[in-house]
């Protein structure tokens, strides 16, 4: 029964415009151009870790072969949410947003111009340490969340300037 169903489903699949974004594995072209990004430092503890996150999901190929730069600048902000009647805060909400632009160092055209960003609340405990330490985590988190959205916003751009190319 799921074998019919499965037969049934993929050409529609096929039909509604859907296409494997890495077909061809290692050597597709939005593969290579995700490994061409070079990805310059990003100042603090938050612009480490996405810059971290976004090498690993990019897949850098070397500074030899880098065909594009990934500036980034992150605006990383901790805000009190719930406070008691004591004037005590018992939640905080961290919020990271990069506004990023992938740039084609050959041309200097700006291919992507954007942003990303995630947000996470964070209970205040009455252990500083353990505050701090849900601050610290929800960081890391909020970095790899950040890197994802950029990382697949980089490919789009770099599959439709594949198209647009290919088109012409």
């Amino acid at each position: 029964m799921e074998r019919i169903v499965a037969c049934l489903v993929l050409p529609l699949l096929a039909a509604c415009g859907l296409q494997p974004m890495y077909a061809g594995g290692p050597d597709a072209g939005v593969a290579q151009g995700l490994a061409a990004v070079a990805v310059p430092a990003i100042p603090g503890r938050g612009g480490w870790l996405v810059q971290n996150a976004l090498e690993d999901r990019l897949g850098i190929a070397g500074d030899e072969s880098t065909r594009y730069r990934l500036d980034v600048r992150l605006d990383d902000s901790l805000e009190a949410l719930g406070v008691l009647n004591d004037d005590t805060i018992s939640r905080e909400r961290r919020i990271l947003r990069a506004r990023y632009q992938l740039v084609d160092t050959s041309s200097g055209e700006i291919v992507l111009d954007a942003t990303a960003g995630s947000d996470a609340g964070i209970d205040v405990v009455s252990s500083e340490y353990a505050t701090i330490a849900a601050e610290q985590k929800a960081l890391e988190n909020l970095a790899e969340e950040v890197a994802d959205r950029m990382a697949t916003s980089i490919a789009l751009a770099l599959r439709e300037r594949a198209r647009g190319a290919a088109a012409e």
